[in-house]
């Protein structure tokens, strides 16, 4: 997860300011550069889980992915026009989104205990993200080409890397995609109510999420806290003690409620956000950052863990597949339209925003689905196994 998050983080963090500042990029080529990120969520990672369920050892289909990530990126640090940029970075999106599901999966199924054992494993990747952040900044390199060879130097190291993990063989007979859909063991899944309340879930959750990743900066910026990306680099960290303490709150509030919490803080922050400033009601701009690691924790990973606890060893690289598909490519395009809108709705004269009506509609989201997912979800008891607990 360290390495993974290298490769991520190393580019993530600056390739906006490389190409507005350096590439002369607009605003419009930067969105639509990120925006590959969700198109590659979309379109792979539930095949490529299928791949790895039915075709391929996972270890040896990771290392394939990230030495044609390394080979596309670094090309991309080498263009410096739009387009040949842009088709570069589709190419390494797709390549990569795919890792983040079959490492999970790969982890999920040599774990005895993945409810324990996995969030301790995770936290390394918000270790190694906190991390490259700072030294990016301490070499001030921020504005050039050379996150992008860091990001291809990383997945070099984590080819390598993934030849050493544990072989993880196709676990099932050779099937393809639609002919999955029609097992037995899918086709259950499908029908059970609480799988389905799940998934309706965190898609809903992807609309506040969205506000989150693409205006909270801008947001501080404008009501004049200072540091704004530092004060939000605190979400990041709280993060950390939200990954190792998953396991404890499993066992103490069960999954359902901690799933709730989740939700929950998801709508809370903002409004929180609606009513703060700089001055006197700077605290509730450390409260709306600094849940971000438990409304992350306590949605993501939580559902993780109950879909691994709920599919056949078979399925694994397929279901975790399709938690991608959902939160990194399907709800991301669609909260990321709802939050644009949102903004630009409420954009006053002066170019600042009508903050406080703005992120009433991400909390009243987060704070609604909660709410149904309260009501709905009812799992049973051989749903959830390996000490997760009933809700």
């Amino acid at each position: 997860m360290f390495l993974q998050f290298l490769v991520w983080g190393s580019w993530m963090v600056t390739l906006g300011t490389y190409l507005l500042k350096t590439l002369d990029f607009s605003g419009t080529e930067v969105g639509m550069v990120y925006a590959t990120t969700a198109i590659a969520a979309t379109a792979s990672p539930l095949l490529l889980g299928v791949l790895a369920d039915r075709f391929f050892a996972a270890e040896r289909l990771l290392a394939v992915l990230h030495l044609l990530g390394a080979a596309c990126i670094y090309t991309a640090s080498t263009l410096q026009s739009f387009w040949p940029v842009y088709g570069c970075m589709v190419l390494y999106t797709l390549c990569y989104m795919p890792t983040f599901s079959l490492s999970n999966a790969l982890c999920f199924h040599h774990l005895e205990h993945p409810s324990v054992s996995f969030p301790p494993i995770r936290v390394w990747g918000t270790v190694s993200w906190v991390l490259i952040g700072f030294v990016l900044s301490w070499l001030q390199i921020e504005d050039t080409y050379w996150p992008l060879r860091l990001s291809a130097g990383f997945s070099l190291l984590q080819a390598a890397y993934c030849l050493t993990l544990p072989h993880t063989p196709p676990q099932a007979e050779r099937r393809g995609f639609f002919a999955e859909l029609r097992t037995p063991a899918m086709q259950e899944l499908l029908r059970d109510r609480s799988f389905a309340v799940l998934i309706v879930a965190l898609a809903l959750i992807c609309i506040p999420s969205a506000y989150y990743y693409s205006f909270v900066n801008p947001f501080l910026t404008e009501i004049g806290v200072p540091r704004p990306a530092a004060t939000m680099s605190l979400g990041q960290v709280v993060e950390i003690g939200a990954v190792l303490s998953l396991p404890w709150f499993l066992t103490r509030l069960r999954l359902k409620r901690v799933i709730f919490l989740g939700l929950f803080l998801w709508g809370v922050r903002y409004i929180a956000f609606a009513y703060a400033n700089a001055n006197e009601a700077v605290a509730l701009v450390y409260f709306g950052v600094g849940v971000q690691g438990f409304a992350y924790a306590f949605t993501a990973l939580a559902a993780q863990i109950y879909v691994d606890s709920r599919v056949p060893v078979h399925l694994k690289g397929t279901a975790q597949g399709f938690i991608a598909f959902l939160t990194l490519g399907l709800g991301a395009f669609v909260g990321s339209y709802i939050a644009g809108g949102t903004v630009s709705l409420f954009a006053l004269a002066d170019g600042s925003h009508d903050w406080r009506s703005i992120w009433w509609l991400p909390g009243a989201v987060g704070v609604v689905v909660a709410l149904g997912f309260w009501y709905w979800f009812r799992p049973g008891r051989g749903a959830l196994r390996r000490g997760i607990g009933r809700g």
